[in-house]
């Protein structure tokens, strides 16, 4: 049984942290592959190639992956709504603007305090916690809130399959941290989450009329890919499962505020994007929710 902390140590806190910067990295690097692979298929191949990395992994390690183990419906589950949850936000990015998107999907860390508030009494939310988070999210809305005008009937529907995706990524670490998962092999909870979204996303692609392969993407498009396969969806979701299943989830969910602001930052030095006014504000209203979030 794995040893579970009631508090963040300098470890995870640390790895938290280099998970965003990382996470943040990756929205770059997809919209680098974006050029070459269509975004749904694009998420489709990096979950089958990370799922192949992950077994020859578990195998030199001698993690055994497919024993029976009373696992199999619970990680299904999580496995389709980790596909679905991509489906959506890729598909909800075609009626609304990324900047809208990202607030509603970072609504996903109320999800999981919500939910491990009434299904674990040792995650049971309190004041200053449910302070930290709303503080987070305020530093989410100062940095992306310019393109929160009314919506229009179309940006309503991108809005809501946004906020939907936020809901399954919540319900996803629930899951996680709920059921069986939450005591077998971090390997073995991050596979079935590839390998179901693996065969999910390569259908959704077709049903929502994706172009799949554009053209002869390049070396850097295929480089991009390849560097989404290896270090985002093998290690570092493998250090993010490992990290549930030790620590309170609520706390650890605080970081993910941190994401799109690690986003922001590497788009506007790698991409040469636009970088909003409020991302000083921002980064110190998100510093602060952590702290409350984390504080004994």
């Amino acid at each position: 049984m794995n040893q579970r902390h009631t508090h963040l140590d300098a470890l995870a806190m640390t790895l938290m942290v280099g998970l965003c910067a990382l996470w943040g990295l990756n929205q770059v690097a997809a919209k680098v592959a974006n050029a070459g692979i269509s975004p749904v298929l694009q998420a489709g191949l990096r979950s089958g190639g990370s799922a192949l990395l992950l077994v020859g992994w578990s195998r030199m390690r001698g993690v055994r992956l497919f024993q029976p183990d009373g696992s199999g419906k619970a990680g299904l589950a999580a496995g389709l709504l980790f596909g679905l949850e991509f489906a959506l936000i890729y598909w909800g990015l075609e009626y609304t603007p990324a900047s809208r998107a990202v607030v509603f999907l970072y609504t996903a860390p109320f999800v999981v305090a919500l939910g491990l508030h009434w299904l674990v009494p040792a995650e049971r939310l309190t004041r200053n916690q449910v302070l930290g988070l709303l503080c987070a999210f305020g530093g989410i809305v100062l940095a992306f809130g310019d393109s929160l005008s009314l919506p229009d009937r179309r940006q309503l529907i991108g809005d809501l399959m946004l906020l939907a995706s936020a809901v399954m990524w919540g319900a996803t670490t629930v899951l996680v941290r709920t059921s069986r998962l939450s005591s077998i092999s971090p390997n073995k909870t991050l596979l079935y989450q590839l390998g179901v979204s693996a065969l999910v996303l390569p259908p959704a692609s077709v049903l929502l009329g994706e172009k799949g392969i554009i053209g002869e993407p390049s070396a850097l498009v295929w480089a991009s890919l390849a560097g989404q396969i290896v270090i985002v969806a093998f290690a570092s979701y493998l250090t993010w499962f490992w990290l549930i299943s030790r620590y309170p989830a609520t706390r650890l969910s605080a970081f993910s505020f941190l994401t799109p602001l690690f986003g922001m930052m590497f788009g506007a030095l790698l991409l040469g994007e636009r970088l909003t006014w409020g991302l000083g504000g921002a980064m110190i209203l998100v510093a602060a929710g952590i702290w409350l979030v984390n504080r004994k």
